[in-house]
């Protein structure tokens, strides 16, 4: 079964964008092969704020088929991906029976936060960068619940860069 896998990058002290939404700070180490990382998945579920900075950055375009978590989006206006109401395991059943690879959740701390207290998420893989930021969008925003982790791999990158991969217990 394809996994939900939370992916994203984070500074040391735990934002994952800074407080304008900027990613500027996030460190780049050439040995960190993202045409690997990014052939491991297909389907890629996003929040709106992260579609709006994707499509204002790069375009709308991301590889594999991309679903949208937004309440104000309409579909007939963002025909390359789908747009969805709701997190929940009823709305998620189809996505992940269409994915053939494991599913990138890849969006704020907020839509992380809506998919953790659902339980439909299964790993959670931060790449921690060397910066601290003091404000931003925080990785996992209150109001929040905890959630056992079990430490499934890591790298340690030259740039100060470490990569930490975590199961959910459950």
């Amino acid at each position: 079964m394809t996994k939900i896998r939370y992916c994203v990058a984070t500074s040391l002290d735990g934002y994952i964008a800074g407080p304008e939404g900027q990613a500027d700070w996030i460190v780049s180490d050439p040995s960190i092969d993202f045409a690997a990382v990014f052939a491991q998945f297909d389907t890629f579920l996003i929040g709106r704020r992260t579609y709006d900075y994707i499509a204002k950055a790069q375009g709308p375009e991301v590889p594999g088929k991309v679903f949208v978590f937004s309440r104000s989006l309409r579909p007939q206006d963002h025909p390359k991906v789908t747009v969805l109401r709701e997190v929940s395991a009823a709305t998620l059943e189809p996505v992940r029976a269409q994915a053939h690879k494991d599913i990138w959740l890849f969006g704020g701390g907020d839509l992380f936060r809506s998919f953790l207290a659902a339980g439909l998420v299964d790993t959670v893989e931060v790449t921690v960068s060397p910066v601290l930021l003091g404000g931003g969008l925080q990785l996992l925003p209150a109001p929040a619940f905890g959630t056992r982790l079990t430490l499934t791999g890591h790298t340690i990158y030259k740039s100060g860069v470490v990569s930490l991969q975590y199961a959910i217990v459950k």
